[in-house]
């Protein structure tokens, strides 16, 4: 029988619902190499009234494991939207002057501090708001080339952004160019001009593009003046 020449796995998976996955290998040493199988085993309860087995290459048995990790990932992360507080996106976020040219943002409870170098009469506790806003732009990009290696099950541990910019010529103070390189290491050459294609579609890039409409208020000890 299949299931008495398996080997002993890991202990099973227990569901909420109460059902054991067990996952298990089978490889008998007289069989030839390339013939071993990893066993996914679905027992009665869980599928009804008969039991349920697939039998799986290693390749096959990482593609899963991808498809799993990609899908638990995306109900994580729905359930913490769920999970933010009303008005999250659109809500506020909050700046403080600790002293001279050092401020401290806090966004959902996390901290960054913002500051000028030394060079220019700051005391260098962080990055410069402009420092800060390009490096918005490459963690944005950052984050969907990774998402899209995730989703095509391509190796993206060594995936990094990097990115350079220079300031616009002129009286108006803003910058000029931005150069990003996503630096993806074994990446097929069939899959850059997707990647590139995601990247350039991040929202912080799609913001840049069609630039939101900014409001100021004042607050002041008499009240809100527009």
């Amino acid at each position: 029988m299949l299931h008495d020449r398996l080997s002993t796995g890991p202990a099973p998976i227990r569901t909420r619902g109460g059902c054991e996955i067990t996952v298990s290998r089978f490889d008998p040493a007289e069989l030839p190499v390339g013939s071993g199988r990893i066993i996914l085993d679905l027992p009665q309860e869980c599928f009804g009234e008969q039991r349920s087995w697939a039998s799986l290459t290693p390749a096959e048995a990482h593609s899963l494991a991808g498809l799993l990790t990609t899908q638990a990932r995306a109900v994580e992360e729905e359930e913490a939207r769920r999970d933010e507080p009303a008005g999250h996106g659109d809500g506020p976020l909050e700046v403080r002057r600790i002293r001279g040219d050092h401020y401290a943002t806090v966004v959902r409870g996390h901290r960054i501090d913002t500051d000028q170098p030394l060079t220019a009469e700051g005391t260098d506790e962080g990055p410069t708001p402009v420092e800060l806003f390009v490096a918005s732009l490459a963690s944005c990009v950052a984050h969907y080339a990774g998402r899209y290696l995730d989703r095509h099950h391509l190796p993206g541990d060594e995936l990094h952004v990097s990115a350079r910019f220079t300031q616009a010529p002129g009286p108006t103070a803003r910058i000029g160019t931005v150069g990003l390189r996503v630096t993806i290491p074994g990446l097929p050459p069939e899959r850059a001009a997707g990647l590139l294609a995601v990247a350039r579609h991040c929202t912080v890039h799609n913001t840049l593009g069609a630039p939101p409409e900014v409001t100021f208020d004042l607050t002041t000890g008499t009240g809100s003046t527009p």
